[in-house]
């Protein structure tokens, strides 16, 4: 028999560099997050516009340079009938993702600038996905309701305005502070899958409407952004606070992935779950629908008690959104709307100082075989 090669490289790249970027950067062993140097704890403080302007500039805004942005992002708010033709023409049972998947390819074909790859009209076209995918998201599920889409109002955050094109009436000021918080938090995450595609389509020098395609099917995965609505699939189904213990360790006992739980980076609690807890409490208490919460409490508290595991960031989303009455599939479609901030930070980033990405790999296989002719065989 042939001599086979070496051993394998550890799978996932799981302790490859592979890039530099100024973007963001995670502290797994401290349990910190921060942008362009800033602490996420911190700009939870202010708004997602300041985040998704510090994420493209690398720097937080004035008043003048946010309020020119926003008339930028306003000015780009809005859907052609031929996008909004193509959501409403959607299949029946179309899964979400595959939905904005579509989307954001069909937004390419209809922008005049689509296929000018100078830094002036990327970040023009980075301003534009930031600008349409919450319209988008809105727009097929009001479609697949049968209802007609809403476009923003003026003068309103990007937060406020999903919530009313979502639901069909204005927010309340607490749902948009929590809302604004979430996309925060979503906003960027150092080089994790959905990101990685987004930069090795780049560095293709492919243009910016593909990139964000390939994240976009790259979150679609249930080990990436998908993990949040499994979360909530399995609260639902366990359904009462005084069987949720007995149900946890009956799988535990059945080597059953309780979801929401770990991280490949994170060896202490995510930082973004820290806030996220405190929305689902909050939540809980304003709503009157505490039993989500307190199944949470008692499913971590198993978790990081008896297994050391701490909650990550789909744990406590999961149940915020359900009490704020957001259809379980756009769970990752709000993963969506906060991360093209950073997808398209990362492009710009990318083609900035562009090399192909193009990693080795470690054969595995056989060697020097002996071809055969086919009558032989």
């Amino acid at each position: 028999m042939a001599e086979r090669a070496a051993a394998p490289q550890k799978k996932g790249l799981e302790g490859i560099v592979a890039g530099n970027t100024s973007l963001s950067v995670i502290d797994g062993q401290q349990g910190l997050l921060s942008y362009c140097g800033y602490n996420i704890h911190d700009l939870v403080k202010g708004s997602f516009e300041e985040t998704a302007y510090l994420l493209l500039n690398h720097k937080l805004p004035t008043q003048m340079e946010l309020d020119e942005f926003n008339k930028q992002i306003e000015g780009e708010s809005s859907l052609s009938r031929e996008v909004i033709k193509m959501i409403q023409s959607l299949p029946n049972g179309t899964n979400a993702m595959a939905a904005l998947r579509g989307v954001f390819s069909t937004l390419g074909y209809y922008d005049d600038e689509s296929e000018d790859n100078s830094g002036e009209a990327n970040r023009r076209k980075a301003i534009r996905l930031i600008a349409k995918t919450p319209i988008a998201v809105t727009t097929f599920q009001r479609s697949r309701n049968g209802q007609e889409p809403l476009m923003p109002k003026s003068g309103k955050s990007i937060a406020w305005n999903f919530l009313y094109m979502l639901f069909g009436e204005e927010p309340s000021d607490a749902k948009v502070e929590l809302m604004d918080t979430v996309l925060i938090l979503h906003a960027d995450h150092g080089f994790n899958a959905s990101t990685f595609a987004c930069r090795v389509i780049a560095a293709t020098l492919s243009d910016i409407y593909s990139a964000v395609t390939g994240a976009v099917g790259a979150l679609k995965g249930p080990l990436h952004g998908g993990a949040n609505e499994r979360v909530m699939n399995m609260l639902l189904e366990i359904n009462d606070v005084d069987r949720t213990e007995a149900w946890i360790r009956n799988a535990l006992a059945n080597k059953v992935k309780i979801m929401g739980f770990g991280h490949r980076v994170y060896k202490t609690e995510d930082p973004r779950a820290t806030h996220l807890r405190g929305m689902s409490k909050g939540l809980a208490e304003d709503t009157g629908e505490s039993k989500w919460y307190e199944m949470s409490q008692i499913i971590e508290n198993i978790m990081v008690n008896e297994k050391g595991i701490n909650p990550n960031v789909d744990f406590y989303s999961a149940s915020s959104y359900y009490m704020m009455g957001i259809p379980i599939d756009l769970y990752t479609l709000i993963f969506a709307i906060s991360r093209v901030s950073g997808w398209t930070a990362h492009f710009l980033e990318q083609m900035s100082d562009n090399r192909l990405i193009r990693p080795g790999s470690t054969y595995i296989g056989e060697r020097d075989l002996e071809y055969i002719p086919i009558d032989q065989r």
